[in-house]
C-alpha cells in the first residue's frame, strides 16, 4: 500500500498526494500497468478525504501518468521515452538582464514626481466613484481607440489649453506613446523613412529601427530641427518636439513652424509627428500655438502623455490624427484591443472633466516655478558666472547647466559617479558618435531635470560637481 507523509501544511493535500504520486512514477517505483488503490482504500489508509484522493488521481490522468479502466479500476500509464526532469536535474538558466545599479545615488537626470505632487486623494475619491457609478461600463472591452468619456475629455482640454479643433474620434488613447509609435508605424507603412532631431531622444531609434523602419538623423540649430538637412534627407516623417525639445530646450518659433509645414505639404505621404510632451509646464507667457492647431492640410498628427503632467508611472497617452488617417486606422488596425484598463480611462476621464487636471496643473506650474527658482538661486551661490551658466528656456521641467571645465563630458560623468551623482550631458543624446570620421566635441552642458529633485542634498551635491570639474 502506497505510504506518505500527509502533514503538508503549504499547500493543498490533494496537490501534496499528487506530487508524491507522481515522483513515485516518474523514478519508477511505480511501474507501467500497476493498479493503484481504489480512491476510497487510499484515504481511508492515509486518513485524508477521498475527495483529496479524487482530485490528485484527476490531475495524474490529465497529465498522462495514469489511466482509468471502467468497473477494473485504476493503473500506472507507460510512459517510456517521454522525456522527464526532475528537480536535480533542471537546467539552469542563464538569462542576461539589464543591470540597474541601485545604490543610493543623487540623480539629477531623474523625471520622478514627488509623493506630495500626485493628487492621491482625488484620485482615490474619483476611482471609488467610478467603480460605484460605472459597473456596467466597467465590464464592457474598451473600442480599440479609447473610451468615449476620455477622448471627448482629452478634446475638450486641447481645446481650451491648445487652441485645438478636435473632434473626440481623431483621438487615439494607449498605453504610453511607445506603444502609440508602434501603431503609427503599422499605419504609415515600414517603407517610411523617418527624420529624429540630433541630439534627441534615443529611445525613438530604438523604437522605429526595432519595427523595420529606416531612421534618419537630422542636426538641429537655434530654432530646431534644420529644414534643410531634412529636405536633403529624403526623410518621409519628421518627429519633433517643437514646444520645449530634449535635451536641448530649444522651444521652434513660428517661422520655423511653418518652414516645417511647408515641407511636409510639398509632398504626398509626408507628415509631422509633433511631440507635445510637457507642454502644460510653460512657465512664462502664451503657449506658441501647437503645429497640429495650424495645420490646414493634415500633416501634422499631435501627441501627448499624461505621465509628465501626473507621473511617469502613469502610462495612459493619446495621439490626434488626420480625419484621412483616422479613417485609416479604423479599416487597417481597429482589431488592435485598446491597451489601457477601462477602469483608468473612465477616472481619467472624470479627473479631467471634473476640472481637477486644470487645479492639478495649475498648483505644479505654481510649485515648479517656485522650484525652479530656488535651484538657479542656489546655482548662482555656488558657481561663479566663469564656472556655470545656466541654458533655460520658458518652458518644461529641466535645463542645461553650462560648464567651464577641461573635462571631457565623459570624464566629468565618471568623477560625479564615484561621489553617487549621476547626472546626463548633451553629448549623451547625440544619435552618431562620430561625424565626418571625427569624434563629437564635448559641449559641457549638462542637463538638470527638476521634477522630482531632492532639494534637501541639492546644495551637496551642486559643491560635488563644482569640486569634480577641475583637473
Amino acid at each position: 500500500m502506497l505510504t506518505y507523509d500527509m502533514s503538508e501544511k503549504n499547500k493543498p493535500l490533494y496537490r501534496h498526494l499528487y506530487e508524491c504520486i507522481r515522483a513515485d512514477i516518474t523514478c519508477g517505483k511505480l511501474k507501467s500497468s500497476q493498479k493503484m488503490p481504489s480512491k476510497r482504500t487510499l484515504a481511508e489508509h492515509l486518513g485524508v478525504s477521498t475527495i483529496t484522493v479524487e482530485n490528485a488521481y484527476d490531475q495524474l490522468i490529465s497529465e498522462g501518468y495514469m489511466y482509468a479502466v471502467p468497473k477494473r479500476g485504476y493503473f500506472v500509464s507507460d510512459i517510456t521515452g517521454l522525456k522527464l526532469s526532475s528537480s536535480q536535474d533542471i537546467k539552469k538558466l542563464h538569462i542576461l538582464k539589464p543591470v540597474k545599479n541601485t545604490e543610493n545615488f543623487f540623480d539629477f537626470s531623474s523625471n520622478r514626481t514627488e509623493r506630495s505632487d500626485f493628487p492621491f486623494s482625488v484620485w482615490a475619491k474619483l476611482m471609488r466613484e467610478t467603480i460605484s457609478l460605472k459597473e456596467k461600463e466597467l465590464l464592457i472591452d474598451s473600442p480599440c481607440e479609447g473610451v468615449r468619456e476620455l477622448r471627448e475629455a482629452i478634446a475638450n482640454h486641447l481645446s481650451s489649453f491648445r487652441g485645438m479643433n478636435v473632434d473626440p474620434d481623431q483621438v487615439i488613447v494607449g498605453a504610453g506613446t511607445e506603444y502609440l509609435y508602434t501603431l503609427l508605424i503599422k499605419l504609415l507603412g515600414t517603407d517610411k523613412v523617418f527624420a529624429i532631431e540630433n541630439p534627441g531622444y534615443k529611445k525613438l531609434s530604438s523604437i522605429y529601427k526595432s519595427n523595420g523602419t529606416e531612421c534618419c538623423f537630422i542636426n538641429l540649430d537655434r530654432s530646431g530641427m534644420n529644414v534643410e538637412e531634412l529636405i536633403q534627407s529624403g526623410a518621409d516623417v519628421a518627429h519633433i518636439s517643437p514646444t520645449h525639445h530634449f535635451p536641448t530646450g530649444i522651444t521652434m518659433p513660428i517661422s520655423r513652424r511653418y518652414e516645417m509645414l511647408s515641407w511636409a505639404n510639398e509632398k504626398n505621404g509626408r507628415y509631422i509627428i509633433e511631440d507635445d510632451y510637457d507642454s502644460e509646464f510653460r512657465l512664462n507667457g502664451k503657449p506658441i500655438p501647437s503645429l497640429q492647431s495650424i495645420d490646414a492640410f493634415e500633416k501634422v498628427i499631435y501627441m501627448n502623455t499624461f505621465s509628465k503632467s501626473l507621473t511617469s508611472t502613469f502610462r495612459i497617452s493619446y495621439m490626434v490624427l488626420p480625419e484621412h488617417l483616422v479613417n485609416l486606422f479604423f479599416k487597417n488596425l481597429s482589431f488592435y484591443s485598446n491597451t489601457v484598463s477601462t477602469f483608468e480611462q473612465y477616472t481619467l476621464a472624470s479627473f479631467i472633466s471634473g476640472g481637477y487636471f486644470e487645479k492639478h496643473i495649475n498648483r505644479m506650474r505654481l510649485r515648479y516655478g517656485r522650484k525652479r527658482t530656488r535651484i538657479l538661486e542656489m546655482i548662482k551661490k555656488i558657481f561663479s558666472p566663469q564656472e556655470c551658466q545656466v541654458i533655460e528656456n520658458d518652458s518644461g521641467l529641466h535645463f542645461l547647466l553650462s560648464l567651464n571645465t577641461e573635462l571631457s563630458d565623459l570624464e566629468l560623468q565618471k568623477r560625479l559617479l564615484q561621489k553617487k551623482i549621476k547626472i546626463g550631458s548633451i553629448t549623451d543624446y547625440y544619435m552618431t558618435l562620430e561625424k565626418n570620421s571625427l569624434k563629437l566635441p564635448d559641449r559641457h552642458q549638462f542637463i538638470l531635470n527638476y521634477s522630482g529633485i531632492d532639494m534637501n542634498g541639492l546644495e551637496a551635491a551642486l559643491r560635488e560637481i563644482k569640486s569634480c570639474m577641475y583637473v
